[in-house]
């Protein structure tokens, strides 16, 4: 019986799951899909679909599963995970009529118990590692000791992917018999064990559509069960996917049917439990290309799901398919396959991952995506506001196609860039062994295979065009993408003959490590603005344009996007354009994270107003100081070291010197004031004599610099109140003050030089600009030539 509009429920709530939903919504012969429990990604806009969270896959709830699938008029069921189908689950829907696509419980024995499959094999002659089964511990012990090769141990039952051990010694052998058949680390999954010899090559998972008759194989792939790149690391469900592998050649596959998976599908209906679903089965390659069964599985896997269900062509309908084989007729239907197309996933875990993990951190996903790119959801759900949040290890996968691997594997660490959550891990490896024999002499080598991707250069400026162009201003238009910038003086209102162009370069220094730990970019690019433009104002220049520099060993284009942002936010604010810039991808040269920046201003200003006055400077002159926003972008060499000194804080702590909230990598993160718009009406009223940006080198080393070598700077610090942030961390590294002085700008970020009668008129525009001005000192003759240039009154007793 075949029905021309479906209700389908789907059982389970991972990434697997979520991508049967998607391929299956596509079918035109699909009513609505029901998702038992469902997840972030199943609880769709699409009205189609619909969560039931309310119910899951365990049996206590198969009763409530049958229910609805009665009251729903389901006409297919899909079980995704194992577990309920070796529970028997099949059984539950088929007493009622409804077809299922999974095998029945003694088919799913298969997967359910690893002695019952090497029994199996063995009685069937499908090649395998040579094994032996044990219940009785001190007959496995005895084994081990009598045997001389290397071994795999392996718990019967489920254990979540993790009931397999792979000693390296015989003492590490028997502990781990002990773990699993004594101390049972692995429940009941460790009441019997097979332990078999350890096989080394190249893995391959063949994920098979089956009605116990016919067979359809799908894109042979390779799974990533490590955690960490070069396959290092503690197992996990797996880290990612990519397929066709290409040491699948045709011969292989061939070779893989006729030994392998044709004699399993004939053997299971002959032992009278015929195979009906996904037969995934696990096989290794030796250097020989002799394939060997590790294990089968009676269900999709994850993530190889997510990898091939996007190389099916869009006229396969998988609903059909599905029904057809739970009807056994999957001969009347067709599959095919998208021809010369490849996929690749890559898996983004909670950190701390496959060990303890937080959950309920938000999910953010920046659309849209490239195309043939595709975010699927596993451990994630849905809060009552409707915000996507972690839930699980493995939280979301990025799946991307392409005519080449290589390019879908860049396409997919593109869509990686385009998910954030606090604390995401992802391999930075996926499918490196398609690429190891590769040809890697000069003359083949592309490119992005030497690390640098100029299709994600292009990418990133295609993302932050719209942003830099939000910076133009007469002058300048702000069209990034040439090769350079071009500024139009007369446009900007200068008289060439009378005017001087002034350069400032400078970057951010090492406050970038606290950015790159707390994933926050876009207030270092604001910063990046700040120390450049703040250079050229204290010299009486009114910035015009910036250029950015940004180095990376990969480009991660979201991070660069942020930052990029950032330095457009810094550009307003100073009144500026964003001419343009250069972003390198330097593969060896930066870790992976890390990044580098620099940046350039160029101003303009009148030749006979340029400052400081030094000839106009005279004992009596008075100090201005302009509040700081925080610490800036100096002094963070010290930051850092107290930080990562401390036994109790580090920079997700909160904040002890304030009650905002926020932690201590937000506050150090503050950027830095940028004092350009505020400060043009007195410079251009001829107000000034000088300014001092208060950055490395605090108060006492910055002011010197812009006086005569006659005069000295007195600063009185109780003019105004130090933020508690520099007291404690002043107190919390026992910082001498001396070296305090020179560090941090203590709560004054710029000083102005100015003759007393004009003190009310320039502390009336900064007022006007929304800041806050307090006379802090004055400037003194020398006593002695070898004084220094600037004296700090008041500081005993800051912390």
């Amino acid at each position: 019986m075949s029905f021309d509009q479906l209700n389908i429920l789907v059982i389970g709530n991972g990434g697997r799951e979520h991508a049967i939903v998607w391929k299956l919504i596509q079918s035109p012969t699909v009513a609505k899909i029901y998702v038992a429990p469902g997840n972030g990604g199943t609880s769709s806009t699409n009205d189609k679909i619909i969560n039931v969270p309310e119910l899951s896959s365990s049996p206590k709830d198969f009763s409530k599963l049958q229910s609805f699938a009665v009251d729903h008029h389901i006409n297919l069921v899909i079980p995704g995970p194992e577990q309920p189908l070796v529970d028997g689950i099949t059984t539950i829907f088929q007493k009622v009529g409804i077809p299922v696509f999974g095998p029945s419980q003694k088919a799913a024995l298969m997967e359910g118990s690893k002695a019952h499959s090497k029994l199996f094999m063995e009685r069937h002659q499908i090649p395998t590692a040579s094994f032996k089964n044990f219940t009785n511990v001190e007959d496995a012990k005895a084994h081990i000791e009598s045997i001389d090769y290397k071994i795999v141990l392996k718990a019967d039952g489920i254990a979540a992917g993790k009931g397999v051990l792979i000693p390296e010694t015989k003492e590490e052998a028997l502990q781990g018999l002990n773990e699993i058949m004594v101390q049972k680390n692995f429940g009941d999954a460790g009441n019997e064990i097979v332990i078999e010899e350890f096989l080394q090559g190249d893995e391959l998972s063949i994920l098979t559509i089956t009605d116990g008759y016919s067979f359809f194989n799908l894109p042979a792939a390779q799974d990533h069960k490590r955690i960490g790149d070069g396959d290092k690391g503690l197992n996990t469900g797996g880290m990612g996917a990519y397929a066709p592998a290409p040491i699948a050649t045709a011969k292989i596959l061939t070779k893989i049917d006729e030994l392998i998976i044709k004699p399993t599908i004939d053997g299971m209906r002959k032992d009278g439990y015929p195979m009906n679903g996904i037969l995934f089965t696990g096989i290794m390659l030796n250097s020989k290309n002799e394939p060997k069964v590790l294990e089968y599985n009676v269900r999709f896997g994850d993530p190889e799901t997510q990898t091939v269900l996007p190389l099916l062509s869009d006229d396969t309908d998988l609903a059909q398919v599905m029904l057809a084989c739970a009807e056994h007729r999957l001969d009347s239907t067709i599959i095919k396959i998208k021809p010369n197309m490849f996929s690749t996933t890559v898996v983004m875990a909670a950190g701390g991952y496959p060990e303890s993990y937080k959950k309920g951190d938000e999910i953010k996903i920046k659309t849209p995506l490239p195309a043939d790119t595709f975010i699927f959801h596993a451990g994630t759900t849905t809060t009552k506001d409707n915000k996507i949040v972690t839930a699980g290890g493995r939280v979301i996968a990025a799946t991307a196609i392409a005519s080449t691997i290589k390019e879908s594997v860049d396409k997919a660490y593109i869509g990686v860039d385009h998910v954030s959550f606090q604390d995401k891990y992802n391999r930075k490896d996926i499918a490196h062994k398609a690429f190891r024999d590769e040809n890697k002499s000069v003359s083949g080598v592309t490119y992005a295979e030497a690390g640098v991707s100029v299709d994600n250069g292009n990418l990133l400026v295609d993302q932050i065009k719209a942003k830099v162009k939000s910076t133009a201003r007469p002058g300048a238009d702000s069209d990034i993408g040439g090769f350079g910038g071009v500024f139009d003086l007369l446009k900007a209102g200068y008289k060439t003959d009378d005017t001087l162009l002034v350069a400032a370069t400078d970057g951010v220094g090492t406050k970038l490590r606290i950015a790159q730990i707390m994933n926050i970019h876009d207030t270092v690019g604001i910063d990046l603005v700040a120390m450049n433009v703040n250079d050229l104002v204290v010299q009486g220049a009114e910035p015009l344009i910036f250029l950015d520099y940004f180095a990376t060993g990969k480009l991660d284009i979201e991070v660069a996007a942020k930052f990029v942002s950032g330095v457009a936010d810094g550009c307003i604010q100073a009144g500026c354009a964003l001419v343009g810039g250069e972003t390198s991808e330097m593969p060896g040269m930066y870790d992976e994270g890390h990044y580098d920046t620099n940046g350039t201003a160029v101003g303009a200003l009148n030749r006979h107003k340029i400052l400081p006055n030094i000839a106009g400077m005279k004992s009596g002159n008075v100090l201005i100081g302009v509040k700081s926003d925080g610490v800036h972008s100096n002094g963070f060499s010290l930051v850092r070291h107290i930080i990562e000194k401390s036994d109790n804080y580090d920079y997700k702590s909160i904040a002890p010197w304030t009650n905002s909230g926020k932690t201590i990598g937000e506050e150090l993160l503050v950027p830095t004031k940028i004092y350009v718009k505020q400060f043009l009406p007195s410079i251009n009223q001829d107000l000034l004599l000088g300014l001092a940006h208060i950055t490395g080198g605090g108060l006492v080393e910055n002011i010197p610099r812009a006086l005569p070598k006659n005069l000295q700077a007195k600063v009185d610090i109780s003019k105004w109140e130090v933020p508690s942030i520099f007291k404690w961390f002043g107190k919390q590294g026992n910082v001498p003050y001396e070296d305090i002085l020179k560090t941090f700008n203590l709560g004054v970020g710029m000083v102005l030089i100015v003759e007393s009668h004009n003190v009310e008129k320039v502390i009336h525009n900064l007022t006007s600009e929304g800041e806050e001005a307090i006379v802090i000192g004055e400037l003194v003759e020398k006593v002695n030539s070898s004084d220094p240039g600037c004296i700090v009154e008041n500081i005993e007793g800051l912390y």
